[in-house]
C-alpha cells in the first residue's frame, strides 16, 4: 500500500513539475515577445518618426500580427511610456551606484558624465525620454497630474536635488534655491548632450568656431569647462 501511495506522489509531483514548466515557459515567451515588442518600436521611432511608425509596421519589424502587438498595448503611445518607462529605470540604476560617493561636489561630477555617457550609449532612448513630447503627452492625458506614473523620472531628478542639496551644505551654491539650481545644471547638461547627439557640437569645431586639440572630445572638454564654472561659484 506504502509503494502505491509513494507512486501516486512521484506521479503527481511529476506532473506538477511539468506543470510549473510550462507556465515559466510561457511566462518567459511573453516577456521576451514584450521585448522585442519594445526593442522595434524603439528602433523605429528614432529612425521614421514617432507620427510615421504605425504598430503595423512594428508588427513586420517581429515579423508578427499586429493583433499580437495589441495583446501586449493598447496603442503605440501605451509603447513610447513603457519605453521611458525603461529608460529611466535604467538610468535612476546608474546614479544609485554613485550613491556611496561622500563628496557631493564629486558626486555631482560623476552624475553629470554618467548622464553624458548614458546619452551617446543609449540614443534611442535618451530621444524618447528628453526630446520627443508624445511621452509626456501620455502622461498628461492618460496618466493625469499624479507623480505615481513617473515615478522613475522623480526619482531620478529627486537624485540629482538631494546632491544639490549636499553640495550646498558643504558650501557651493547657497545662494541659489536648490531645486531651480538643479533645473539649470540638468538643462546645461541636457543642452550637451542634445546638441552632440544631433551633431551641431562637432559643426561648431569643424567650423573652427571653436579651437580644440580633439574634436572627437569636444563633449567632454565642453563638460570639463562647465565644471570648471561651477567650481567658481562656492558661494
Amino acid at each position: 500500500m506504502l509503494a502505491i501511495v509513494n507512486s501516486v506522489n512521484y506521479v503527481c509531483g511529476v506532473i506538477l513539475n511539468l506543470k510549473m514548466g510550462i507556465k515559466e515557459r510561457k511566462e518567459r515567451h511573453k516577456e521576451d515577445l514584450r521585448q522585442r515588442i519594445l526593442d522595434a518600436a524603439k528602433v523605429l521611432f528614432l529612425k521614421e518618426g514617432y507620427e510615421a511608425t504605425s504598430i503595423r509596421k512594428i508588427a513586420s519589424a517581429i515579423e508578427f500580427s499586429p493583433t499580437t502587438i495589441y495583446l501586449y498595448y493598447k496603442d503605440k503611445t501605451d509603447i513610447i511610456y513603457a519605453l521611458q518607462k525603461e529608460g529611466f529605470k535604467e538610468l535612476r540604476s546608474k546614479f544609485s551606484a554613485l550613491s556611496n560617493v561622500e563628496n557631493a561636489f564629486e558626486r555631482l561630477k560623476a552624475m553629470g558624465r554618467t548622464y553624458l555617457q548614458f546619452s551617446v550609449e543609449n540614443r534611442e532612448f535618451y530621444e524618447l525620454m528628453f526630446v520627443m513630447k508624445e511621452p509626456l503627452e501620455f502622461l498628461q492625458t492618460v496618466c493625469g497630474e499624479g507623480n505615481e506614473e513617473w515615478e522613475d523620472g522623480v526619482e531620478a531628478f529627486n537624485f540629482l536635488v538631494n546632491t544639490i542639496a549636499d553640495c550646498q551644505r558643504s558650501g557651493y551654491f547657497k545662494n541659489h534655491d536648490t531645486k531651480m539650481f538643479s533645473l539649470l545644471v540638468w538643462s546645461t547638461v541636457h543642452g550637451l548632450c542634445t546638441l552632440n547627439m544631433h551633431g551641431h557640437m562637432r559643426h561648431v569645431v569643424e567650423k573652427h568656431l571653436i579651437e580644440v586639440q580633439d574634436g572627437s572630445q569636444i563633449l567632454d572638454v565642453a563638460f570639463n569647462s562647465y565644471v570648471k564654472f561651477l567650481e567658481q561659484i562656492k558661494s
